[in-house]
């Protein structure tokens, strides 16, 4: 608390100028990653001369992500949360330049390599829902939490819209085609670097104590976070919602396009995403509140509905492209009634001392989730048809709930 002496704010104060913060520089890295999303397999499908391995980029900046998690929160556990995640933010830049340096030299390789340092952008992004909840209220956490990745959400939104403009930007200093977006990344995750350095004043975690350090901190291995994390029952259902509604939205949704151009429906494939996205965040701020209000298991519970009842959708659509927008906008939904209570019900259920480091696990599992469903959704779908990948999403999802239930008839569930 000398943090809050010096500074002679409130620690409501604080939180308040700290959500903001991190709203800011949310939406601002956010809209990096959109950008690299958007451009980075086409810059594969250039490299390589077909689509073959075009998928792979996106999921490798997922696995740079997850690895980088645990180590961002080793470094946020000792000294904050600023120098982590400007570390964050400084690595996915050397990943953004060196995404432009091997798509001007076209090699595959170095484009892969870049884009594991890439990722750590991404995990210092993510790990800003988390800083969100450090001195909020436990009855406002799942707002607070909400706030950061609803205006994160915009950022990925509007930022691919400037796709074509950077295109001819990079054209004309004589970059590649696809190029110019990777270069406004760098710009981006610049802007985020410096408005939490010069922001993120005072450090939430310093205002905490750094409850990591000391002679009682916790193992900071990168899995000792999850394998602490694991023999906590409530955290463990955090973790498990967390990975189930992350493999299953990813899973369904990469999928989806190739669906609909199956049926003669491409053209309408981009309005369905763009369904889905609003899914994802558009009611964020609502669900941030249900969370505080419901419980963050039985939101958790609704989440999973929501997502059988959008896979479901999805499976019979059939030739009706109404029902799959209904059911993409669904499975958006309940992958945010899953985030945003499986976050909040993380930062309840474990100590002061432990949050970091199993913060740092818990993204490590989503971003691996998110690899491992984005390069088997197409091998299934290929191989039963999307069909059986979107059943199989169903029955995931509606495990999850069977989850959540049994968890409320525990004695003294807790939370």
């Amino acid at each position: 608390m000398d943090e809050l002496q010096r500074t002679r704010l409130t620690t409501d104060e604080v939180q308040n100028r700290t959500v903001h913060t991190l709203m800011a520089s949310n939406a601002v890295g956010s809209g990096a990653v959109a950008s690299a999303v958007a451009a980075i397999g086409l810059v594969a499908a250039e490299i390589l001369g077909g689509d073959s391995l075009a998928g792979l980029p996106v999921a490798t900046i997922s696995i740079g992500s997850a690895l980088a998690a645990p180590l961002l929160a080793a470094i946020m556990s000792q000294r904050g949360r600023r120098p982590g995640m400007v570390a964050g933010y400084s690595v996915g830049i050397v990943g953004a330049l060196g995404v432009v340096a091997s798509a001007q030299a076209g090699t595959f390789v170095l484009l892969l390599l870049s884009l594991v340092a890439f990722g750590a952008g991404q995990a210092a992004n993510y790990q800003g829902r988390f800083a969100a909840a450090d001195l909020a209220q436990p009855d406002h956490r799942g707002r607070d939490i909400a706030s950061v990745v609803w205006l994160g959400a915009l950022g990925g939104i509007l930022a691919p819209l400037l796709g074509p403009w950077e295109q001819r930007l990079g054209e004309s200093y004589g970059l590649g085609t696809y190029v110019g977006p990777m270069v406004m990344a760098v710009v981006f995750f610049s802007v985020a670097g410096l408005i939490v350095l010069i922001r993120l004043r005072p450090d939430p975690l310093a205002v905490l104590g750094f409850p990591g350090r000391g002679a009682s901190a916790p193992d900071r291995r990168p899995l000792a976070g999850l394998a602490a994390a694991i023999r906590i029952p409530a955290a463990r259902l955090a973790l498990v919602a967390l990975a189930v509604s992350q493999v299953v939205m990813v899973a369904v949704m990469a999928m989806t396009p190739a669906h609909m151009r199956d049926h003669g429906q491409a053209d309408l494939s981009y309005f369905v995403i763009a369904a889905h996205i609003a899914g994802m965040f558009g009611l964020a701020p609502l669900v941030g509140r249900w969370s505080d209000a419901w419980g963050r298991v039985r939101t958790i519970g609704y989440g999973g509905a929501i997502i059988t009842i959008g896979t479901v959708a999805s499976v019979a659509a059939g030739y009706v492209p109404a029902l799959l927008f209904a059911g993409l906008f669904l499975l958006g939904l309940g992958w945010n009634f899953c985030l945003i209570s499986s976050s909040a019900l993380l930062v309840d259920s474990v100590s002061e001392s432990m949050r970091v480091n199993v913060q740092g696990g818990s993204d490590l599992l989503l971003g691996l989730a998110a690899a491992v469903a984005g390069l088997v959704s197409g091998i299934i779908k290929q191989a039963a048809g999307f069909h059986w990948l979107a059943n199989l999403a169903a029955a995931s999802a509606l495990g999850l709930v069977v989850y959540a239930i049994a968890f409320t008839r525990r004695p003294n569930p807790a939370i």
